[in-house]
């Protein structure tokens, strides 16, 4: 099972939801559901978005970036979640380990990174609406998305091979229902600090670094939009940005929630902090399509335009 020189195991075993074995064939339904809406709906904003050339605008192209990140994420963790609900396995090779550790996070990083543009791209309409097309042309959001997403697999790049190099002396059970650095780097039997480190200077600069600006931008959309004289005008303005607010809400409250819980609340039951856990990843890709369906006009009218046409 183990490779005598590296003490490296083959596969790990992970973890479900341990003490509610019972009730996994109940849990199997709403799993399931979760994935499939998060599949069709960002599966759909995409579609709308390249079908319809008015939604070729800057802030409807952030969001397919986003939808295709939300895409990401959800396809790294399905195999091994749904593996254990529908079929009870647990086991996941060591390479194919490494790899959902990293696409995991890539995706979720160039999801983080496109929050951030996202609000970007409000506060430069807000302040600047009559130079908005002129400032976030095509090839310059093409540019952002491409920044994006080499930043989010170049910061990742380093962490499998640190991890393939450390020995693992046989510890091979993880915590989770996928594989996270974070597990990964409390079972080798050699210092991880090189590991540890790196790990936090990703978190730093990227979900750290990034909320932060997102907060900055929005204290300068607030501040233009006080300055705008009609009252109409200003809650305009605002109703622009509520979708964007939400997509953050969403994303960094189930983080933080996370990040308490495991800080403050170390005596609660493993099964509620994994199942917390799973709703951190899941929970985005399922609420944005939705949130943008409803909030945003455009989009809304560009899926009922292709459910009619598909109809007819």
């Amino acid at each position: 099972m183990f490779n005598n020189s590296q003490f490296t195991p083959k596969y790990f075993f992970l973890t479900g939801l341990p003490g509610l074995e019972a009730l996994y064939p109940w849990l199997i339904f709403p799993f399931c559901f979760t994935y499939l809406v998060a599949f069709m709906g960002n599966s759909l904003i995409l579609a709308v978005i390249k079908k319809n050339t008015s939604l070729h605008q800057p802030m409807y192209l952030f969001l397919a970036m986003l939808a295709f990140a939300e895409l990401g994420v959800s396809a790294s963790t399905l195999p091994t979640v749904l593996g254990i609900f529908l079929f009870g396995a647990k086991k996941i090779y060591f390479e194919a380990c490494l790899l959902q550790m990293f696409s995991i996070r890539s995706f979720s990083i160039m999801e983080s990174g496109v929050l951030l543009a996202m609000s970007v791209d409000r506060f430069v309409a807000i302040y600047n609406p009559l130079q908005y097309t002129a400032i976030l042309t095509l090839p310059r959001i093409a540019g952002t998305g491409a920044a994006l997403g080499l930043k989010s697999v170049m910061l990742m790049l380093p962490l499998p091979f640190l991890l393939q190099r450390l020995p693992f002396c046989g510890r091979n059970t993880l915590s989770h229902s996928y594989c996270l650095h974070s597990d990964l780097i409390q079972l080798p039997c050699r210092d991880t600090r090189p590991n540890s480190i790196l790990g936090l200077c990703i978190v730093t600069s990227t979900f750290g670094l990034d909320s932060l600006l997102i907060v900055v931008s929005y204290v300068l959309i607030l501040y233009t939009v006080l300055g705008i004289a009609s009252g109409e005008g200003r809650r305009k303005a605002l109703n622009t940005c509520m979708s964007h607010i939400c997509a953050v809400l969403v994303y960094y409250v189930p983080m933080i929630s996370v990040a308490l819980v495991h800080r403050f609340m170390k005596d609660a039951a493993p099964a509620v902090r994994l199942l917390l856990a799973n709703v951190y990843l899941l929970v985005p890709p399922v609420l944005n399509p939705i949130i943008y369906s409803v909030k945003t006009t455009q989009i809304r009218q560009a899926l009922i335009q292709l459910f009619l046409q598909r109809k007819y």
